[in-house]
């Protein structure tokens, strides 16, 4: 019996939390942490999510822009999960899928603008990138912070 209770308790970390699942459902009461919370063998299951800030360094991106020139353009989005239980819940991968947006992001405002736009205008850029990333996210329990050109 002692060494079952051992099992039946885990420790979430300051930056974690946990989202506890109970006979595949969602328990009510959010993402539990940090500190020790108590599950059920066999009956839950649970998920650490870290809420620290990610950074992704997107790779070079061949765009074509407005006025039909070719250029190679790279940036850095930060990011963290604002909400564990819909980051969980509501995306399969929350990570890997921002991930994506931010290529498909950039490619796409690459594409809308002009060569000078892009070299005079890189905050003004990386500003709409940053609320274009965040409105997206925002459903999956993400929060972009920042993104740099």
């Amino acid at each position: 019996m002692p060494f079952s209770l051992l099992v039946c308790f885990k420790v979430v970390q300051e930056y974690e939390r946990a989202v506890i699942f109970r006979l595949g459902r969602l328990m009510q009461g959010g993402a539990k942490g940090p500190g020790i919370f108590f599950i059920l063998p066999c009956i839950d299951a649970y998920a650490r999510v870290d809420l620290r800030t990610r950074t992704y360094d997107v790779p070079p991106q061949e765009v074509l822009t407005k006025d039909s020139v070719t250029v190679s353009v790279d940036a850095v989005v930060y990011y963290r999960v604002s909400n564990a239980t819909v980051s969980i819940a509501n995306v399969e991968n929350a990570h890997h899928s921002t991930r994506l947006l931010a290529q498909t992001t950039l490619r796409n405002t690459m594409g809308t603008r002009h060569l000078h736009e892009i070299l005079s205008e890189r905050m003004t850029i990386s500003g709409t990138m940053q609320v274009q990333l965040d409105e997206a996210t925002e459903a999956w329990g993400i929060k972009v912070e920042r993104v740099e050109m």
